[in-house]
């Protein structure tokens, strides 16, 4: 079960329920794997509605393996993410919320 008090946030993927969140390695992982060079840039394109399907896969795998998870990018390429990606946005941007504190709902008020 996911704990939003401990920055946790779940998302069902090939009927498996998994619980992620962003931990310092996690976070680590997915700065070195973005396009631009802080976290604070991409908080910046969540918040403004500006962000791409890169931006949530990175984010998604990121807070999967800050949740345990052992796969790897090229297996999201191929998942039934329930929901679909706007889910996928959804859970990405509830992420960053929980473990920085902004907006980061494009605009609508939050996630």
């Amino acid at each position: 079960m996911a704990n939003p008090f401990a920055c946790e946030v779940a998302l069902t993927m090939d009927g498996q329920r998994h619980v992620l969140k962003l931990t310092l390695g996690a976070l680590a992982e997915l700065e070195a794997g973005l396009g631009e060079d802080t976290l604070v840039a991409l908080i910046r394109r969540f918040e403004s509605g500006a962000f791409a399907s890169r931006d949530v896969l990175a984010l998604i795998v990121a807070g999967l393996r800050g949740g345990g998870w052992q796969g790897h990018t090229q297996d999201l390429l191929r998942a039934d993410i329930e929901g679909g990606p706007m889910e996928a946005a959804r859970v990405a941007a509830q992420l960053l919320v929980l473990a920085f504190g902004t907006s980061a709902g494009g605009g609508d008020g939050g996630v």
